[in-house]
């Protein structure tokens, strides 16, 4: 998901991404901080989040309260694996792409209607459906059918898309060919479902507590923009005597200054971004706790046409100025002196931490030196005609400012400068405004993210496909787009890995994106908020959390 990754999410998520805008004041005393006995959390995520419509989002942020106010069809369970959900069983067909789920007929919406398999063959066609202009119907494209329904958009073919509410509780997908992480793939937020009668009353339902209906543990009572958002127990659903918490305050304080001042005064029981500065002092004094992430930190490099400036389209459609770029970022010295997180100096994109077919890890190569390798790149941008940066137009870094992106920017500009003898200058936007300038590619070189959205090499790779919603460097390359596609349909196991590490080799070799470093999330968590769940996939599961203070 992009942190950009839900943003994804990715993208983040992205990475993680989080957003910005700065709160005047951090809410009531009554919202603010746990008081004795209650079971009311108030969490700081960030700044203000995009849009709280499952097939909108694409951040992080935005999915992890998606994550705790809808469920799916199966869920992560405990150890991360997908469990029944809205769902209680499913069968398989035997040339396994045809999934028969069976769905409980005690779940409920907010609003006291049931929750059926229409609900999802609707959802799933909303995502796909070419004028919703969602981002992650790349994501959907696993179903029959569903790339023409998304490019046309005609009646016909979306009733030819592989999803089909056979009865209230019983909903047949049919797969393009057999998906190993499909269930890994439904329990994600796209995937969820919505109710057809409040989407269908309200084109902005999903920007008001009033006219928000979900389907999970938690449901929405209260969001201000810029502000915050409520969530209160879901009384109708249908496991809510295991739901411990009964509400969750989720603030929008975008500074992490202030909110690290306002965690530390007890104002704040969690919050999701702890400044760099304060993470190592903070770790040893139990303030702060790191949680793996599988998810990657890099500079998407526009190799569109959409770069008004002659010159600097021409420099980054040039693959040894993109490989140059690349290599004079020391990042090393990024992670140890800028992050201080426990963060990984990236050498690829796919990130550490997913397993390949014999259960080693996919990530077993280093296609350039973590420190960079300065000479080369000099000779690379002399060989663009760019010797000693004579004549390289000023290029533009987009960033969202909250965070470190800011202080990372900083690192690279002068490194660039140093190394290269170019100018490059820093500009930043608001975090929304951010995500649609760089989804629509209106920009030079933009710091990007990417959280994964399941376990899965794939989730990596098929981010850069030509068609993705979220490639948002433009890359176009159909030998990577040949590979990709071979391996999602490539039934062995050990076969299938090699064809996305050789996707992975092309990827590296055309450079259009700069990795610069794998995720950790260092979070604020005040030491009687207990039952946290937090996944590596970046979201965050407040069910089962009690308070014992």
């Amino acid at each position: 998901m992009k942190t950009s990754k839900i943003k994804k999410m990715c993208a983040v998520v992205l990475a993680a991404t989080l957003g910005i805008s700065v709160l005047a004041g951090c809410g009531s005393s009554s919202e603010s901080g746990a008081t004795a006995g209650a079971q009311e959390l108030t969490f700081n995520i960030g700044g203000d989040i995009k849009t709280l419509d499952p097939a909108l989002n694409q951040a992080v942020d935005g999915g992890i309260i998606l994550e705790n106010l809808f469920e799916g069809l199966y869920k992560p369970g405990d150890d991360f694996k997908p469990v029944p959900a809205i769902a209680e069983s499913y069968d398989l067909s035997e040339d396994q792409t045809v999934y028969t789920f069976h769905l409980r007929k005690d779940a409920k919406w907010t609003n006291g209607d049931p929750v059926t398999a229409g609900d999802f063959e609707y959802a799933w066609k909303r995502v796909l459906d070419p004028a919703t202009a969602a981002e992650y119907s790349y994501q959907m494209l696993y179903l029959k059918g569903a790339t023409k329904y998304n490019e046309s958009g005609t009646e016909e073919d979306r009733e030819n898309v592989g999803v089909k509410a056979i009865d209230d509780n019983t909903l047949e997908v049919t797969l393009e060919s057999p998906c190993a992480y499909f269930l890994d793939l439904v329990s994600f937020p796209c995937y969820f479902p919505v109710n057809k009668n409040a989407v269908e009353a309200n084109k902005d339902w999903s920007t008001k507590a009033e006219t928000y209906v979900s389907n999970g543990p938690f449901k929405l009572t209260d969001y201000k923009i810029k502000d915050g958002a409520v969530l209160e127990k879901n009384d109708t659903y249908y496991n809510k005597d295991q739901v411990t918490l009964d509400k969750l305050n989720i603030k929008f304080v975008a500074e992490p200054t202030s909110a690290w001042a306002n965690y530390k005064a007890g104002q704040f029981d969690m919050i999701y971004s702890v400044p760099a500065a304060e993470v190592p002092e903070g770790v040893k004094k139990g303030d702060v706790t790191t949680y793996p992430q599988l998810g990657t930190y890099y500079l998407s490099l526009n190799v569109t046409d959409k770069v008004t400036d002659p010159k600097a389209a021409e420099a980054l459609g040039n693959v040894d100025v993109r490989k140059a770029l690349n290599l004079a970022i020391d990042r090393e010295a990024i992670v140890n002196n800028v992050t201080k997180g426990g963060q990984i100096a990236a050498t690829s994109f796919v990130p550490v931490g997913i397993p390949d077919a014999e259960g080693k890890d996919f990530k077993n190569k280093e296609y350039f030196p973590a420190k960079g390798d300065v000479e080369q790149a000099k000779k690379l941008l002399a060989d663009a005609g760019y010797p000693n940066g004579e004549g390289f137009p000023t290029l533009t870094l987009l960033i969202n400012p909250e965070g470190d992106h800011s202080l990372i920017a900083q690192a690279i500009q002068d490194m660039w400068k140093n190394n290269l003898g170019i100018d490059v200058q820093i500009q930043s936007q608001e975090w929304k405004v951010f995500q649609d300038t760089r989804i629509s590619k209106n920009y030079e070189i933009a710091r990007d993210g990417w959280v994964g959205d399941y376990n899965d090499p794939m989730t990596f790779i098929d981010l850069l496909e030509s068609n993705s919603g979220l490639n948002n460097s433009g890359y176009n390359n159909p030998k990577y787009d040949e590979l990709v596609e071979a391996a999602k349909v490539e039934q062995d196991a050990a076969k299938r890995m090699d064809l996305m590490h050789q996707a992975e080799d092309v990827l590296m070799e055309d450079m259009p994106i700069a990795p610069i470093y794998y995720y950790t999330q260092p979070m604020g968590v005040q030491s009687y908020v207990k039952g946290l769940k937090v996944s590596n996939l970046g979201f965050i599961y407040f069910d089962k959390v009690t308070l014992e203070k």
